[in-house]
């Protein structure tokens, strides 16, 4: 008996003392769950809080990764033309010459052809069928007024059977004539024209170019009438009145014709004559008197040009401005 309580004694101690132990299974979770609950050390806290940190750098990098890309991505589409769309072709203009414009015409006419008249010093004549500023089935200005802006006026050698020019009858048909102002006259121009072998209508173009046709017109110098006769020939008018249009027209067809035998039968340089151009004749002296007391001495430049290419082609040389110079538009 006393054997036995000693034997139970012993093993009762024995189970107390393992359930004391320290390391028990059940001990040990117990003691997980009370370090999850308590406050940190200061080394657990700053373990903790750099595992922290590192986790939070990252996770920001990748934020800041993710929203960088979505501009990049919208950047790229609104300022990057699709690889489809072609570039425009860059287009080079080439370079052109444009030609030379020609004068525009004043008055297209039927004439009867050009002149034909060569010469060596004075070049081709330019003339043309259409009637401009500066040319015309007599030539151009500068042919006309050959060496007027050089060394002085040398003129081609033209007769009377080369100047182009229309019937004055014919050309009073035409309701736009400007010979209208010389109707009452035209049977006294035909009438001396044919005595002296000259044209009628470079006798009403004189009339025209130098009176407008108007009988009774006296010139800066005492010049008489519808041709501008000048005092010395009047001598012989009936009455003394060298305006009277037969006795004037006659005197100046006559004094024309003169000029004209004296030239060599040369109509050009017999026309410039009549207006007081002279062979030599330079541009510089030709407008010298522009600021005279006598503007209206000067010798008129585009006279020529008016004469063959206006007048004797039935168009108003003074209305439609032909010529180059006007330099007697500055004397009133």
């Amino acid at each position: 008996m006393r054997l036995f309580t000693s034997a139970l004694a012993l093993f009762l101690s024995f189970v107390i003392a393992g359930a004391s132990a320290p390391h028990g299974k059940f001990d040990i979770a117990a003691r997980h769950n009370r370090l999850a609950q308590r406050a940190p050390s200061p080394l657990e806290a700053r373990a903790a809080a750099s595992t922290k940190k590192c986790i939070n750098r990252k996770n920001k990098n990748a934020l800041k990764s993710s929203t960088s890309a979505a501009p990049s991505s919208t950047k790229a589409i609104t300022t990057t033309k699709p690889a489809s769309t072609p570039k425009p072709a860059t287009t080079t203009k080439k370079a052109t010459t444009t030609p030379a414009l020609a004068p525009e015409p004043v008055k297209q006419v039927t004439a009867s052809g050009l002149i034909k008249v060569q010469s060596a010093s004075c070049g081709p004549s330019g003339a043309t069928k259409a009637i401009t500023k500066l040319s015309g089935p007599n030539g151009n200005i500068d042919w006309l007024n050959c060496g007027f802006e050089g060394a002085g006026w040398n003129p081609p050698v033209v007769r009377m059977q080369d100047v182009i020019t229309q019937s004055l009858s014919s050309a009073l048909q035409s309701p736009s004539s400007p010979f209208k102002a010389c109707s009452k006259y035209v049977s006294l121009f035909e009438k001396y024209g044919n005595q002296n072998g000259i044209a009628p209508i470079i006798l009403a173009s004189f009339a025209m170019q130098e009176s407008s046709c108007n009988p009774e017109t006296v010139g800066g110098a005492g010049e008489q009438g519808l041709m501008q006769i000048t005092r010395d020939k009047c001598g012989g008018a009936p009455g003394g009145n060298c305006r009277d249009p037969d006795f004037n027209i006659r005197t100046a067809a006559k004094y024309f014709k003169g000029t004209l035998d004296d030239n060599n039968g040369n109509v050009l340089l017999s026309v410039g004559t009549y207006n007081g151009w002279v062979k030599g004749l330079t541009k510089a002296r030709a407008f010298a008197a522009a600021n005279t007391g006598c503007c209206r001495c000067q010798n008129n430049g585009d006279y020529l040009h008016q004469f063959f290419n206006g007048w004797c082609q039935n168009i108003d040389a003074y209305s439609a401005k032909l010529g180059k110079y006007f330099n007697l538009d500055r004397c009133g």
